[in-house]
């Protein structure tokens, strides 16, 4: 085991896999535009991940010494940058009441091992980066809100204190057919188990997606950002139109949330998180040829005390592109 962290600790610095391989680029972002400028209000997220048993290859050797990956399997390695933002309820006062959400920022790389094998999907990444000011989502929220005319955010002075983070992210998907023909369509579920350690988050998580359209088992469901649902950018294209119809929920028990708990080692804003939160979501996947595009509508049940509504809803858009 301490070689495979060794290795895989290494593979984080491996780039040049971007230049020699040929695979699948993605681009997901998350945001609470329909509904108000607070909690998780906003997420992106880009990453590539290599064609198969390509990219690098201190990521391949340490994917044959991680047990939990299947006994014959194609390994693909990723690799993505993303940064999330969280807000109080209110971004015009520039001191939000006790108990409400602080503001805080992560800006993170990622590197991350893909084994599947016509079955199940094991994915295991590792992301480090940085909360606070140093995340620059002060600077990204209002630059936004600048462009499109929206409120100006008045509370960022009380943002988390600058933190150095990681986390390290093990999630299953299991393939399950249901019916071949439902209507003339194959209707599938795919059960997932994981969990996530580090000081940023702590938790495990479990939970099921139903697929139902056209040949939904050549894909695990669109990329989120985590924590959410799995999703994969992994998808096997086809000269053809294609479409599903997905909805699932997953349920997360959370021993550690830096954005609600507050700063690690120092002093901070923080708030009384739940330990139970959940996530119910629905939405459509259609691909043609090398592309997909899909959308995702989350509702996410209350993640602290004092949040004022009983779960928050938001959007989620992915693209991703075989080249």
């Amino acid at each position: 085991m301490l070689r495979f962290l060794i290795l895989f600790c290494a593979a984080l610095f491996s780039f040049s896999a971007y230049a020699e391989d040929k695979g699948t680029f993605s681009i997901v972002a998350e945001n609470d535009i329909f509904h108000s400028d607070r909690y998780y209000t906003n997420g992106i997220r880009a990453s590539w991940l290599s064609a198969p048993n390509g990219g690098s290859s201190l990521a391949r050797k340490a994917a044959r010494l991680f047990p939990l990956f299947p006994e014959e399997y194609t390994v693909r390695t990723s690799y993505a940058v993303g940064q999330s933002m969280y807000t109080p309820s209110s971004i015009t006062q520039k001191n939000p009441p006790d108990g409400d959400r602080p503001y805080a920022g992560w800006l993170y790389g990622s590197v991350g091992l893909i084994a599947e094998d016509g079955k199940r999907l094991d994915q295991l990444e590792l992301s480090m980066g940085m909360v606070g000011p140093s995340s620059l989502a002060e600077e990204t929220q209002k630059t936004v809100h600048k462009i499109i005319g929206s409120d100006d955010p008045q509370g960022w002075d009380g943002q988390l204190k600058d933190e150095p983070g990681i986390i390290l992210m093990y999630q299953r998907n299991w393939r399950s057919l249901i019916t071949n023909d439902a209507f003339g369509f194959p209707l599938d579920i795919t059960p997932h188990l994981g969990g996530a350690v580090g000081n940023i988050f702590t938790y495990a998580n479990t939970g099921f997606m139903v697929r139902y359209g056209q040949q939904p088992d050549l894909d695990y469901g669109p990329p989120r950002i985590q924590p959410s649902m799995p999703g994969s950018g992994f998808f096997v294209p086809e000269n053809r139109f294609r479409w599903y119809v997905f909805a699932g929920m997953d349920g997360r028990a959370v021993a550690r949330n830096i954005f609600l708990d507050g700063n690690t080692f120092c002093d901070s804003v923080s708030t009384d998180k739940k330990p139970l939160v959940a996530d119910v979501q629905f939405g459509a996947v259609a691909s043609w040829r090398s592309y997909r595009f899909g959308y995702t509508q989350v509702m996410r049940s209350r993640e602290f005390d004092g949040q004022g509504s009983r779960y928050q809803s938001f959007g989620a858009i992915s693209f991703s592109a075989q080249m």
